[in-house]
């Protein structure tokens, strides 16, 4: 019995540490910088040097930082009172209703998006279709020759996922290897992958960072880069201990994110390793610096604060759900099944749309899930 009530305790330790208020909102920042960056995407018919908002996708290293100092605040001293598998269960419970979530959607929205964009979804047959639910419900990726959608995603239903499936490779890396790592190795470590970082950035064949969302081997590369600096970097900071104070912080912090991704694409067609360096500098210096000024600023509730957590809030959701619309907007785009003055209204509709379902998929689904999860699976836990 007194057993029983010890491991309680110690799941309840667990979730006893405050959030960071300002890096919630920030993660709300990024997450609505996406949804804008994938609708002029495709208003932009996917030329970035047309692009409004042209670095949006950087959106996905930003987060890959967050979640290095997250996991590392929220888990590096409790190894004494909690197994690899607890920790693993708990991030499954935290990150996998919404990748059930936005691989249903993304399936219920599928015949949506045929279209000569997308050629493969009207010959795509619905067992197949119930097939790839299922695979997309597992996380795991399918090849470039297994496409039913055009473009050879590892994860067709709902592209974004393939952040999620690093994600997880991140975590299983920490709790196997990294939580045990000093912080000499760990910054070896950071700044080997800050060399790889800017080498890509560098002599990339792109002059970009956009990649990893495929399975062959150029992809994975790309997508392995993108992970290794940010979520190194991250855990790194956390286990440093040391905060920035900077007054208006979230303003600040919030204006860095937004103008660093939409900035032109630097450099144009003869000079693309300039825009790769730029993305580079952002990865390796801009948003470590970001995370650190947030994490340490301190609101005292007031307007600022329910922000904050709206936008902690909404921010995974957003991200896990709102591409499957930005394909059918893409589609309705492409079939010109609205007249052409109606394009940037539906382009605003769909925004508003996702960032309102994101909140509803919150309370109304993410977060009950998660509780009834962790009520049954992690009171019991080791």
């Amino acid at each position: 019995m007194d057993h029983k009530v010890s491991e309680t305790k110690a799941a309840s330790q667990l979730e006893s540490k405050p959030h960071y208020e300002v890096l919630d909102g920030l993660r709300g920042v990024a997450a609505v910088m996406v949804v804008a960056f994938h609708l002029f995407e495709g208003l932009a018919e996917g030329d970035h040097h047309k692009q409004i908002i042209n670095h949006g996708y950087l959106a996905v290293d930003f987060f890959f930082v967050l979640s290095g100092f997250v996991v590392g605040y929220a888990y590096d001293d409790r190894w004494d009172r909690m197994s690899l598998h607890h920790f693993l269960l708990r991030r499954l419970i935290r990150l996998h209703p919404m990748i059930l979530l936005g691989t249903l959607i993304g399936a219920v929205l599928f015949y949506l998006q045929a279209c000569t964009v997308f050629p493969l979804v009207a010959q795509t047959p619905v067992w197949k279709l119930t097939l790839f639910t299922l695979i997309g419900a597992t996380l795991l990726p399918v090849l470039p020759s297994m496409d039913i959608r055009g473009w050879q995603e590892m994860h067709p239903l709902n592209g974004p996922a393939w952040t999620l499936l690093f994600e997880y490779i991140a975590n299983l890396l920490y709790g196997l290897f990294l939580r045990k790592a000093s912080k000499k190795i760990l910054a070896a470590l950071t700044l080997a992958a800050a060399c790889v970082t800017l080498l890509h950035g560098v002599i990339g064949p792109e002059g970009d960072f956009i990649g990893g969302w495929s399975f062959d081997a150029e992809q994975l590369r790309i997508g392995t880069t993108r992970l290794a600096f940010p979520f190194l970097a991250g855990l790194l900071l956390s286990r440093m201990g040391r905060l920035v104070t900077v007054r208006n912080a979230f303003l600040l912090c919030s204006l860095a994110v937004v103008v660093s991704f939409s900035i032109p694409r630097l450099g144009g067609y003869d000079h693309i390793w300039m825009n790769g360096l730029y993305e580079a500098c952002c990865i390796i210096f801009l948003f470590p610096l970001v995370v650190l000024a947030g994490s340490g600023a301190k609101l005292q509730g007031g307007v600022a604060s329910r922000f904050c957590r709206f936008l902690g809030d909404i921010s995974y959701p957003l991200y896990m759900t709102h591409y499957p619309l930005i394909y059918v907007f893409f589609a309705v785009g492409t079939n010109k099944t609205i007249p052409e003055n109606a394009i940037l209204p539906g382009a605003l509709a769909t925004f508003l749309g996702a960032i309102a379902l994101s909140w509803a998929y919150s309370r109304f689904y993410d977060v009950p899930v998660r509780n009834w999860l962790k009520e049954r699976l992690l009171k019991d836990q080791k």
